[in-house]
């Protein structure tokens, strides 16, 4: 069997090398894994591991007994040290059988699903892109808004100090016109007033006009 357990191990140590690096044989390890893995190919290869587990299991419990004969006679004889070292070697190589078969299968694994991670890290980094793209996209109109914005904002300053201008002057007008409206009025009540004196001067005319002729036809 140790012969065997050898040709195992450098099958197996192999088939990593041939997996580790990209070439064509690569691709025809990886179609025959594919189909190991299909129908009963997996119920096959569990079916081997555990027998070779439990082949390893047998092997350290043989060589745990061995050990305790061993300690019970307190000498070793030249069969029971062959006999460890045959089961050791046995159990050793076993375990590197299991070991490196797991390292066959995790490293299909890792190889069929990089292609699939490659896929997603692109649709996530042209998501991100498109994001990248829409930012900028918002950023320039916001910025066009921005000035136009700002553009009017000028337009209604220069509006409001057109028109502030245009309230100043009509408020001095009004002023103007508010002071000549007094002006007129001052000038109105003093003509009103030497018209009333005229009027009440040619009252007194009148009367001492009335009263000389009225004197005059009683004498």
């Amino acid at each position: 069997m140790i012969p065997l357990w050898f040709i195992v191990i450098l099958s197996e140590t192999a088939m990593i090398m041939v997996l580790l690096f990209k070439s064509p044989l690569r691709k025809m390890v990886i179609m025959g894994l594919d189909r190991v893995k299909r129908g009963r190919g997996p119920v096959t290869v569990k079916t081997v591991g555990g027998t070779v587990l439990v082949m390893l299991s047998s092997s350290v419990y043989s060589c745990l007994k061995i050990q305790n004969r061993m300690i019970e006679n307190g000498a070793a004889n030249p069969t029971d040290q062959v006999l460890m070292a045959k089961h050791l070697l046995e159990a050793t190589l076993m375990g590197a059988v299991l070991f490196l078969a797991l390292m066959v299968d995790r490293i299909h694994h890792y190889i069929k699903e990089l292609p699939i991670q490659r896929k997603r890290t692109e649709a996530i980094k042209k998501e991100v892109q498109a994001l990248e793209d829409e930012k900028v996209e918002k950023i320039k109109a916001l910025k066009k808004e921005k000035a136009r914005l700002r553009a009017e904002l000028k337009g209604l300053e220069s509006e409001l100090q057109s028109r502030t201008k245009n309230v100043n002057v009509a408020e001095a007008s009004a002023v103007a016109l508010r002071k000549q409206s007094e002006g007129f009025l001052l000038e109105y009540e003093r003509i009103f007033k030497e018209n009333q004196n005229l009027r009440n001067q040619l009252q007194s005319l009148d009367y001492l006009k009335l009263s000389r002729s009225c004197s005059k036809k009683n004498v």
